[in-house]
């Protein structure tokens, strides 16, 4: 079945930086546009990274010029590359995987913790 697994999270100093990365299994990787949300404590879930198939990428307002992703088709994983991190960039960090004409192929990771201490 498919599986999204996150990993990469934990406590990073403001100014720090830190690399999330998502193991992709059970879908075919190359087709489908890949993203990074997070969910801050009282907060919506908010869209934070996309990148396409054809390695179009789209950043929230937030982390433009902080963030980067990229994905690795040979590994089937994308990751998440954050610098300058700051305190309000504290979230649980959830891995997304949709294909981009079926839409119900929506699918989603446990979430990894990313904790900003100032």
């Amino acid at each position: 079945q498919v599986q999204l697994v996150e990993s990469g999270g934990g406590l990073v100093q403001a100014g720090g930086s830190l690399r999330l990365s998502c193991a992709v299994s059970g879908v075919i990787f190359s087709v489908n546009t890949m993203g990074w949300y997070r969910q801050a404590p009282g907060k919506q879930r908010e869209p934070v990274a996309t990148i396409t198939s054809d390695f179009s990428t789209n950043y929230a307002d937030s982390v433009k010029g902080r963030f980067t992703i990229s994905r690795d088709n040979a590994k089937n994983t994308v990751y998440l590359q954050m610098s300058s991190l700051k305190p309000e960039d504290t979230a649980v960090y959830y891995c997304n995987s949709r294909h981009p004409r079926f839409l119900d192929w929506d699918y989603w990771g446990q979430g990894t913790r990313v904790t900003v201490s100032s």
